[in-house]
C-alpha cells in the first residue's frame, strides 16, 4: 500500500475510473479538486460531476473551486499535505497550484505524446486513421501537455473502432498507468524523458465546423470522421430532400469500396437500405438521428420516411 498522501483532480467518467482504480488499490487519495455543479436537464437541475459522486460515495474530502487561484481554495488544499497531485481531465493549473506538493504533479493524457496534445485526443487519433495510440503520464509544467514524460502505454485501434471503445480501452490502461507511475514516485526510479519541439499532430476541440462530414473527402476520410465521433459528440450532416434541409447526426456506418460515377453526397436508398456516394464507394447508414427525432436503426427510419429521387447530403 502506498503511503503517499495523492490529491486527485479531475471531472468526467474517464477520470472517476482512474480515481476508482486508486482507492481499490488502497492508496491513500486525501482530497478530490473537480469542477463546479453544473445546471443540467430539463429542469436545470444542479448536477454534480461523476468524479464528485464517487468521492462522496467514498468519503473524500472535495473542493471545487470556481477560481483555482482563490487565496481560500489554495489555502484549503495546502492544508490537505499532498505529496503528489494527479490530473486526469481537468483544467488548466496555475503555477501555485502544481508546485505545491513535494512530488510535483502529473497528469495522465490520452494518447502517446508529444503527438495530439490538445483537447481531444481520442476522437482525432480515429478520425486521423491511426492504427495505434495510448496514454502517457507527464509532469505538467507552464503549457498543456507539453512536460516531462513520466510512462506511456501503447493501446492498438481496430479497423472499425469507435471512439466509444477506444475512450474505454484507454481508461483501463490509463488507470493501470498512473497506479505503475505513484508508484514509481514513491520508489524513486522516476526516469523523465523530455519532450521534442517539433510541430507535432494535435488534437484541437471539437466544434460543428470541424465535426461536419464534407461528403466530398474519400471513402477513407468519411468513414474515420464518422467512427472517430461516435458516439460522442456524432459527426452531423445535412440532408437535401423532398425540398427541405435537415441537420442529421450520423452513428453507426460501414464502408463499401466501389467504383461509380455518381457525385458525392447522393443518397441511395430502398426499403432496406441506405446509403451516400462518396468517392471511391459508398457509407452505409446504419444508425442516424435526424434533428427533433430519436436515435433510431435505418430499418426503423425507412419505416416512416422515403427520400426523393434527387436527395443528397450537403
Amino acid at each position: 500500500m502506498s503511503q503517499l498522501r495523492i490529491v486527485f483532480m479531475g471531472t468526467p467518467d474517464f477520470a472517476e475510473a482512474i480515481l476508482k482504480n486508486l482507492v481499490d488499490k488502497k492508496y491513500t487519495v486525501v482530497g478530490v479538486i473537480t469542477a463546479a455543479d453544473k445546471p443540467a436537464g430539463r429542469g436545470l437541475k444542479l448536477q454534480e460531476s461523476a468524479v464528485k459522486k464517487y468521492a462522496k460515495s467514498q468519503n473524500i474530502p472535495t473542493l471545487q473551486p470556481k477560481n483555482l487561484k482563490n487565496e481560500e481554495f489554495l489555502k484549503a488544499l495546502k492544508a490537505l499535505n499532498a505529496d503528489v497531485q494527479i490530473v486526469v481531465a481537468f483544467r488548466m493549473l496555475p503555477k501555485e497550484v502544481w508546485q505545491m506538493p513535494k512530488f510535483g504533479t502529473f497528469n495522465l493524457h490520452a494518447s502517446l505524446l508529444p503527438d495530439y496534445r490538445g483537447a481531444a485526443p481520442i476522437h482525432w487519433a480515429i478520425i486521423n486513421g491511426e492504427t495505434k495510440t495510448g496514454v502517457t503520464t507527464f509532469f505538467i509544467d507552464d503549457t498543456i501537455d507539453t512536460g516531462e514524460i513520466i510512462l506511456k502505454n501503447e493501446v492498438a485501434i481496430g479497423d472499425d473502432e469507435i471512439v466509444g471503445t477506444l475512450h474505454d480501452k484507454l481508461m483501463i490502461s490509463g488507470a493501470q498507468l498512473v497506479a505503475q507511475t505513484v508508484d514509481c514516485i514513491e520508489k524513486g526510479t522516476v526516469k523523465t524523458t523530455k519532450q521534442p519541439n517539433s510541430e507535432q499532430k494535435e488534437a484541437p476541440k471539437l466544434s460543428p465546423e470541424n465535426t461536419k462530414i464534407d461528403w466530398d473527402e474519400s471513402l477513407e476520410k468519411v468513414y474515420n470522421k464518422i467512427r472517430g465521433l461516435n458516439p460522442f459528440p456524432a459527426a452531423w450532416t445535412t440532408i437535401q430532400t423532398n425540398g427541405e434541409e435537415i441537420s442529421a447526426k450520423i452513428y453507426a456506418v460501414k464502408k463499401e469500396e466501389k467504383s461509380h460515377s455518381l457525385l458525392s453526397g447522393k443518397i441511395l436508398s430502398t426499403k432496406k437500405e441506405f446509403k451516400v456516394a462518396v468517392k471511391n464507394g459508398f457509407i452505409h447508414i446504419l444508425e442516424i438521428k435526424l434533428a427533433g427525432k430519436r436515435l433510431m436503426d435505418t430499418k426503423s427510419l425507412l419505416n416512416g420516411f422515403s427520400f426523393s429521387k434527387d436527395s443528397k447530403m450537403l
